[in-house]
């Protein structure tokens, strides 16, 4: 079988890219539609803004005997959330969009919710329960993508293994709690605003 030729002409190609300069690494072989991609990148960004926030809860208020290896799962997880929201931030401005940290909606952008769980058993329950919805709605994210946009692809494609990671890190968990007889103790009920 002839080798596959590369047909493309340098020359244009180095004319094109002096002519649109301004537009950074948005070339004309860019695809896909760039506000929809942007979009869908702020709701990923608003999604691990959502997990990192949920893991430090966790990760202060987990209680019970098992708690202390439970609440270092929570911490890893945590700081890889966040690892992924800086990447997907710095993805966004490479497509001249705007990354959204407003706390303003930021629940009504993410994907998952944001659950604090009763005890350590809920609380792992309500991460798996986000990571699932992470999973299914990167890989929507990488399908739209297809090979309009391959660089977001690859680091969505990425981010989805780890939150594949991160879910079969806390079913394992639930299941080997599960076999040492948790939940643990409940955490105290919120006082109600105006009932002392």
């Amino acid at each position: 079988m002839a080798p596959k030729p590369f047909v493309s002409d340098i020359e244009t190609i180095r004319k094109r890219a002096r002519e649109h300069i301004d537009q950074g690494a948005i070339t004309a072989g860019y695809t896909a539609d760039r506000k929809t991609v942007i979009k869908l990148l702020n709701e990923a960004l608003a999604t691990e803004i959502v997990c990192v926030l949920r893991y430090k809860y966790h990760y202060f208020m987990a209680k019970g005997i098992h708690a202390k290896s439970v609440a270092a799962e929570f911490l890893e997880h945590a700081n890889e959330e966040q690892g992924h929201a800086d990447l997907i931030a710095q993805r966004i401005t490479q497509l001249d969009g705007t990354p959204n940290f407003s706390p303003e909606g930021l629940l009504s952008r993410s994907h998952a919710d944001y659950v604090e769980g009763e005890d350590l058993v809920d609380m792992i329950k309500e991460d798996l329960v986000a990571e699932r919805i992470a999973i299914d709605s990167y890989r929507e994210i990488i399908q739209y993508l297809g090979t309009a946009d391959p660089t977001t692809r690859r680091l969505m494609e990425g981010i989805l293994a780890m939150e594949e990671e991160h879910a079969e890190d806390l079913a394992t968990l639930l299941d080997e709690l599960g076999k040492k007889g948790e939940p643990a103790k409940p955490r105290p009920a919120k006082k109600k605003p105006g009932k002392g």
